[in-house]
């Protein structure tokens, strides 16, 4: 994340709960994309706080992703940004990233709705790199 992003995602603020339906709005299109590439995972939707709306996991997705998806979806929503944030400062040598409870693993996306926070969305199963790609595209069905 550059500077100006995470200046940004510090500016946000919360709002009202993702609804249900948001929840599933983000968890289709995160599901569709990782159909689309042939990638198995699972899908967690968070309200700000932090409490899980919605967790399913696709068929072939590992024993321990759901664990991991839910932890994704808390760090981004906890810290208003996604996890690939603490993931980018782990790489660049930071290592307060990890001292402070955050998942340091990319595929944990902030859910923006009329400006705010309403929720986050986490994904496991495929790579970092394919977990994030899943997530933004959950993340980007929410308006």
């Amino acid at each position: 994340m550059s500077a100006p992003a995470a200046l940004a995602a510090d500016a946000l603020e919360y709002g009202r709960n993702i609804t249900l339906n948001e929840a599933k709005a983000a968890a289709n299109a995160a599901e569709a994309e990782a159909r689309k590439n042939g990638w198995a995972a699972v899908i967690t939707v968070v309200e700000p706080n932090g409490q899980t709306v919605l967790s399913w996991k696709m068929d072939g997705a590992s024993y321990a992703a759901p664990g991991v998806a839910r932890r994704k979806a808390e760090t981004a929503a906890g810290f208003k940004r996604p996890t690939k944030a603490f993931q980018d400062a782990v790489k660049a040598g930071n290592l307060n990233a990890l001292s402070n409870g955050a998942l340091a693993i990319e595929g944990g996306e902030l859910l923006i709705a009329d400006g705010r926070i309403v929720g986050a969305i986490g994904v496991s199963g495929a790579t970092p790199e394919q977990d994030g790609i899943i997530a933004r595209a959950g993340a980007a069905a929410v308006k």
